[in-house]
């Protein structure tokens, strides 16, 4: 099971334009400082967050409960000039507990009703005994196949291409999928296996010519599954694998590490 936080600003569209349309630089900075406040807040209890549409985020947070919520969500009342409604779901598939978490926040009301503020909820249960399944993709050799050749923008629209591309297809799936920057993307994807993925990468390698690779991380947590994911996906570039794909379990990976001699103090 994966737990799903959907976080939305309360009356945000409203508030935008009130009394006067706001300045877009003013705007823009304060939707990337609630991002990065947020990441930190629950990266601190090893969750994860992503931006989505920036005033609706979603966040990965196995492990963490309903009162360090509540606590995120005072901190950023304590901080802006808005508010925040949070609801949590779990399910066995990421697409499935971000809808139940949406369903359930939408039953308070309308996203720009001013009177709907701080919704913090539990759609049905927090999960005790769960994981989280992330794959970390990227595009193979962008630097010479696009960065190095064509302009910024056409290289930024064939990122897009292929980012709608993982949309549509993890989707197939119930796994979810978010642009982290770069060439890089991340998707929550549990149930999903390494074929799973390499049929993906092979539909669209035939359509776009773009080849991928990705790391697949499977932990208790966010924080630990995106960490394995990187290290899979390093181990694909070190060509310490033979295939585009290299899952890495926490549990199996920290007995490796500690086999070879090194000492680990694992937070669970």
């Amino acid at each position: 099971m994966i737990q799903i936080t959907v976080i939305q600003i309360d009356n945000y569209g409203p508030w935008t334009v009130t009394p006067n349309p706001r300045r877009e630089s003013d705007l823009q900075a304060l939707q990337s400082r609630l991002y990065a406040d947020l990441n930190l807040m629950f990266g601190a209890h090893k969750g994860l967050v992503f931006y989505t549409r920036f005033d609706n985020l979603i966040a990965i947070t196995n492990g963490i409960d309903l009162i360090t919520h509540k606590r995120i969500q005072e901190s950023i009342r304590n901080r802006y000039p808005f508010t925040v409604s949070m609801v949590i779901a779990s399910a066995e598939t990421p697409y499935e507990a971000q809808k139940l978490a949406t369903e359930t926040l939408q039953e308070y009301g309308s996203a720009q009703d001013e009177n709907r503020k701080e919704v913090l909820d539990v759609a049905n249960e927090l999960v005790v005994d769960g994981y989280v399944q992330i794959a970390h993709i990227d595009i193979n050799n962008i630097t010479g196949t696009l960065t190095d050749i064509v302009s910024a923008y056409d290289t930024y629209l064939n990122v897009n291409k292929v980012k709608l591309a993982l949309m549509e297809e993890l989707l197939k799936y119930n796994a979810l999928l978010f642009f982290i920057g770069g060439d890089n993307f991340m998707a929550p994807s549990n149930g999903m296996s390494e074929e799973d993925f390499l049929d993906i990468f092979n539909r669209i390698n035939k359509k776009y010519k773009i080849e991928l690779k990705a790391g697949i991380g499977i932990g208790r947590t966010a924080e630990d599954a995106s960490n394995l994911a990187d290290i899979g996906l390093e181990k694909i570039r070190g060509k310490l694998v033979d295939k585009n794909v290299c899952t890495l379990k926490q549990d199996d990976f920290l007995e490796s590490k500690m086999g070879m001699g090194k000492i680990y103090h694992p937070q669970f």
